[in-house]
């Protein structure tokens, strides 16, 4: 018996040590709650994460004013309808949006910014970007969602890709965790389900966000689409309400936890919106999209090192790409090597 013992645990340790070492970037915290996942104590980490993330709210101090663009006249020209941000608490003007990689005209086709999405919380700061219908967006497999079946992906942006680079960013859940289907480039890795929120993306780079089976369906031209859940902003209205979402948005009482989240939508032109910050339970993460101008709009991501969103700069001769917020976990450069998770890119054409 003792015997049976020793072989159960030394095979599960060498199976967390595997998941601990593999290769592309996640926090110890993600890796070890993916390995429970999969080894069937997902239950648990539900109820212990629901436990830390919910008792603990933001601050109801104002955040430094000082870390907002304000002032900026870089925006005024923009050929995109940028929202209007609310002036955070102890400031005098509202954030600003700031340019990001032009085009081939030399028009911009990303805009930043930051604000301060919930009052009742003015500690609680949201990065959001705003990336033209013009740029070329692509989907990236991972090398556990779902490259082990398909051995062409690469994991990671093309190098042919990355001088035409705008923005790279973080998809949703991890497929063991949800029921929503995934399909790449003329492949179904998992069945499509009706009613779920869906990102697609057809074959001109172009990017649509819906219901699926309401809003969005298979096309000719639909090149990828990835679903996550439901859609968290429907018609311009956010929908989470705490308490009310059962298992709909990912388990039970998800939306209540005070996270590191990121969400993505559309605005009515069809340019693309992406907001994420700290410490934001899920009606927060959907007030923040409506605030930025999404109409539709779903969740991605949640925890600390599963939001990350680069921008790179408006000239080659500068640096290279930076985080939408210091303190986002992980490297700008995430998604230039092989990564676990997959992901989106946006560039000035396709490449």
């Amino acid at each position: 018996m003792v015997g049976v013992v020793v072989v159960f645990v030394s095979a599960g340790l060498v199976s967390y040590v595997r998941a601990l070492t593999e290769p592309g970037y996640a926090t110890t915290a993600d890796k070890t709650s993916a390995w429970m996942h999969d080894n069937h104590l997902g239950a648990l980490v539900t109820v212990v994460e629901t436990w830390l993330y919910s008792r603990h709210r933001p601050s109801r101090l104002a955040a430094d004013p000082h870390q907002f663009h304000t002032n900026s006249g870089e925006a005024h020209a923009s050929p995109l309808t940028l929202a209007r941000l609310p002036i955070p608490v102890g400031g005098v003007h509202e954030p600003s949006w700031v340019a990001g990689r032009p085009g081939l005209d030399g028009v911009p086709l990303s805009y930043s910014a930051r604000f301060e999405p919930d009052p009742a919380y003015p500690s609680v700061v949201a990065g959001v970007s705003v990336i033209s219908r013009r740029a070329h967006i692509s989907m990236g497999l991972g090398t556990r969602e779902m490259l082990p079946s398909d051995p062409t992906s690469l994991a990671q942006i093309p190098e042919t890709c990355w001088n035409s680079m705008v923005a790279s960013f973080n998809s949703g859940f991890r497929f063991a965790d949800i029921t929503g289907g995934l399909y790449h480039h003329h492949r179904d890795y998992r069945p499509l389900q009706d009613g779920q929120a869906s990102i697609i993306i057809d074959d001109a780079g172009h990017i649509r966000i819906g219901k699926w089976g309401r809003d969005v369906h298979m096309t000719p031209t639909v090149m990828a689409v990835r679903q996550n859940l439901g859609l968290i902003v429907d018609a311009g209205r956010p929908l989470p309400v705490l308490g009310d979402g059962g298992l709909a948005w990912g388990g039970a009482r998800l939306e209540s936890q005070y996270t590191w989240r990121s969400g993505l939508g559309v605005d009515r032109d069809g340019n693309l919106i992406y907001v994420a910050g700290d410490m934001m339970n899920l009606p927060t993460l959907a007030r923040a999209l409506t605030l930025a101008g999404a109409t539709t709009a779903m969740e991605l991501d949640m925890h600390s090192g599963n939001s990350g969103y680069a921008i790179w700069p408006t000239t080659q001769s500068q640096r290279g790409p930076h985080r939408l917020l210091e303190t986002m976990p992980g490297s700008a450069y995430r998604y230039m090597v092989p990564d676990r998770r997959d992901f989106f890119y946006a560039t000035t054409n396709r490449c």
